[in-house]
């Protein structure tokens, strides 16, 4: 034992810590709260010395003044992780050691269970599979990736649909992003035996509500917080309402309400269930909810561009002209009602109450803002040939913003034209010198492209070019 601790002053090693719960121990033993081996870990060090089970109160009796010398000159400190690699805050605030040391008896144990809720989180709200699916996911979940359009890379993961499909479930797949594949892949890795687990989560593994608790718990401790994560809001969750939450967020996109159908596997399930065709069911429902999120986000995003406008900065696009005008006049509202009530304290209520009407005619789109007032104007309708009624709606897909009279351009749409621009100058580059027409198409749509980032940039300055992070382009 002499020679353990002769070696750690050798050294110059911290002593091994002892985990909270025994310095608490000690402390109602009467230990002296100053006492420099109040956090020694001495059953560690009898363990290094090769005691197989070590008699804490003799070695003490034994130790005792070489300890303290020890534990004076050299410190105490958990002995797993002393010298962790950096890694960058999530917040962007420079670069801290991804954990702190940590206790040797937890075997790190505790720390593989808040990765494996992470994982489990990450899959569980960016694919919305249900609980059924999450525990069928097999190790050899990898489905070869394909390449799509652009050099994009999509992903592809395989498991059993249970819901719908007869006893025993159907082999399906689903098309996730990168984060969800990584999250996966960290969760194989993590398996206690990967030569004999079968499927990465498993039923007895999953009990959702349990690891969300501890998660939230984790990441909004002092431990989360150092490493600069966003502290997760009290309330209840669980797998279905992080199902609920990715289909609204799919479905108040353009075409979304197709793809949540897809992406959730509802194209199967919404007859069975009566989704589709039972009045008042949950497929009103669920079309009301969309309805209600899509009208609380065209009105942010109306405010937006209004302060924007209030700002110095015009819309782009063909209908910028229209829109304002649309704000000039909302703004001479405001300036009025600043005069007949000086003293009045102005919020944004008389803001969203004057923009609410023009914010229900917002579509987005992919690459533009459709401020859909009068059909009769909707380039979209007119190269369809559709016909315009009352109840007519945008065509996103027949949509020429560079044209349109009621399209505009925000700074969040400049990285789809800037994208579109470099893509189509590599197209060209690419094109052999017989094909003229091919090349002189690319090249108008290319000068088209420029123009609209040039108007951009006019509108919105340099500031604004990696977009602001609200509009749809950047989500």
């Amino acid at each position: 034992m002499a020679g353990v601790i002769q070696d750690y002053i050798r050294r110059g090693e911290p002593l091994p810590a002892t985990s909270d719960e025994q310095v608490g121990a000690r402390l109602k033993q009467s230990w002296d709260e100053h006492d420099p081996l109040l956090r020694v870990s001495v059953k560690r060090l009898g363990y290094e010395a090769g005691i197989r089970h070590p008699h804490v109160t003799r070695i003490l009796n034994q130790h005792r003044d070489e300890l303290r010398h020890a534990a004076t000159l050299l410190g105490v400190e958990h002995p797993t992780a002393r010298n962790a690699a950096l890694v960058p805050r999530a917040d962007g605030k420079g670069e801290v050691p991804w954990t702190r040391p940590l206790p040797g008896h937890t075997q790190t144990d505790w720390l593989i269970e808040r990765v494996r809720s992470a994982c489990l989180t990450v899959i569980a709200a960016l694919t919305g599979m249900r609980m059924s699916e999450l525990v069928e996911i097999p190790t050899d979940f990898r489905l070869p990736p394909q390449t799509a359009a652009g050099g994009l890379t999509r992903h592809r993961i395989r498991s059993k649909r249970i819901k719908g499909a007869r006893h025993g479930g159907e082999w399906d797949q689903w098309v996730v992003i990168k984060e969800v594949h990584q999250a996966l892949e960290l969760m194989g890795r993590l398996l206690d035996d990967p030569a004999q687990e079968t499927h990465l989560i498993g039923q007895h593994n999953l009990n959702y509500g349990w690891r969300a608790h501890y998660l939230r718990q984790w990441v909004n401790s002092e431990d989360g917080q150092r490493l600069g994560l966003e502290a997760i809001p009290d309330g209840p969750v669980n797998l279905r309402m992080l199902r609920r939450t990715l289909a609204l967020e799919l479905a108040h996109r353009p075409g979304g309400l197709l793809a949540a159908k897809v992406a959730l596997k509802h194209v199967s399930v919404a007859t069975t269930e009566g989704y589709a065709d039972r009045p008042g069911g949950q497929q009103s429902i669920f079309m009301t909810e969309v309805g209600k999120e899509e009208q609380i986000r065209n009105l942010q995003l109306t405010v937006q561009a209004f302060r924007e406008y209030q700002q110095g900065s015009l819309p782009a696009g063909p209908g910028g002209r229209d829109l304002a005008e649309f704000f000039a006049s909302v703004d001479g509202q405001l300036a009025e009602l600043a005069q007949k009530a000086p003293t009045a304290k102005r919020g944004d209520r008389e803001v969203t109450s004057l923009l609410a009407k023009r914010a229900r005619t917002l579509h987005l789109g992919v690459a533009n803002y459709c401020w859909f007032i009068d059909p009769a104007q909707a380039l979209c309708l007119k190269i369809a040939g559709a016909p315009v009624t009352k109840d007519s709606k945008p065509m996103a897909g027949m949509c020429d913003s560079a044209r349109c009279p009621q399209a505009t351009h925000h700074p969040c749409h400049r990285p789809v034209w800037a994208e579109s621009a470099q893509t189509s100058t590599a197209f060209i580059a690419s094109i052999g010198r017989g094909n003229k027409a091919e090349r002189q198409r690319l090249q108008a749509e290319l000068a088209r492209t420029e123009r609209v980032v040039a108007q951009i940039d006019a509108a919105y300055g340099p500031v604004h070019h990696e977009g602001d992070g609200d509009g749809p382009a950047d989500q």
